[in-house]
């Protein structure tokens, strides 16, 4: 495995121009951080389907909104942080409960952002935003995948919130890859344990899944790209393994954990094990040293298999 790395920020701002480019409907709105959302490009070479307003995240809401009931598809674009818990009331309100077709494109999701310190570190806003009615929640694992659940985004009609990773990130798929939102991909099929990962963590599921095969455990592995719709069909699926382990890079609490263990309780049958953020904030310090605090690590997946089939 080549091992390129890519954020899934840069994904967004080339594949946001490229869409721009092909329909005069797609915007971008912005809130004075279109350096670090790579929109530069966009609003260069788009000026005419580009609006920045300014630090005004409630305000950017309400103009996409706006500009969704004349037959635009605006992106609103900032970080995780803002995009999700201060817009939270806008996006409920205005977007929501309209079921306006409006998509929130937000960097710095999960621990990426990391010696921006606990501020900027979103680790509630899957969570968050999946509780709403109408509501999309999507994460690329990487840049290829980003790319397509981007365009996926813009042609399904909706709310959809689309989380990014600040830190440049493995490159795990080829770029013909096809990606469905709503469909988890199947990336390896097994019989022991079944793991489901999503964003920068199923990188991580990859190399436990290649480990636990050398010793001769069997690893189904799933890209949970979309916590909501949830593919329930794929996680009961995965209760024919009947152990599973979720990995995520948000609050273990309200996340991809939470979401297949609601289908599991109901199911009735097998057990889960949630690798993620401990309902704890995060701190100034290497991204990957938060995660191993956090215990969001090979080493630890492979532990937590080895344990679950003891």
């Amino acid at each position: 495995m080549s091992m390129m790395k890519k954020a899934t920020r840069q994904a967004f701002g080339d594949e946001i121009l490229a869409l721009g480019k092909k329909n005069k409907n797609i915007y971008v709105v912005d809130i004075d951080i279109g350096k670090s959302c790579k929109t530069g490009e966009f609003s260069k070479q788009l000026p005419n389907q580009h609006i920045n307003v300014g630090i005004a995240e409630q305000n950017a809401c309400g103009v996409a909104a706006g500009l969704a009931t004349t037959g635009k598809i605006p992106f609103v674009s900032t970080y995780a942080i803002f995009g999700s818990l201060r817009m939270g009331e806008q996006i409920r309100q205005e977007v929501c409960y309209p079921n306006l077709n409006v998509k929130i494109a937000c960097s710095h999701g999960g621990l990426t952002p990391a010696n921006d310190g606990a501020s900027h570190q979103c680790i509630e806003d899957m969570g968050v935003l999946r509780t709403l009615p109408n509501m999309t929640v999507v994460m690329g694992a990487d840049y290829y995948s980003t790319k397509k659940l981007v365009q996926q985004a813009a042609e399904i009609y909706g709310p959809v919130y689309l989380r990014f990773t600040r830190d440049a990130i493995p490159v795990i798929y080829d770029e013909n890859e096809e990606f469905t939102i709503g469909k988890a991909k199947k990336i390896k099929d097994g019989k022991d344990i079944a793991i489901i990962a999503n964003g920068d963590t199923v990188y991580l599921a990859l190399e436990a899944s290649k480990k636990l095969e050398k010793e001769g455990i069997s690893v189904k592995l799933l890209d949970m790209h979309t916590i909501k719709p949830l593919d329930r069909e794929a996680v009961v699926e995965c209760l024919n393994v009947g152990k599973i382990i979720t990995v995520e890079d948000h609050n273990i609490i309200n996340g991809l954990g939470s979401a297949v263990c609601e289908v599991v309780a109901e199911e009735g049958k097998g057990k889960v094990v949630r690798i993620g953020v401990q309902d704890q904030f995060g701190q100034s310090a290497p991204y990957e040293k938060l995660m191993e605090i956090n215990g969001i690590t090979i080493t630890n997946i492979v532990k937590t298999a080895k344990e679950m089939l003891k």
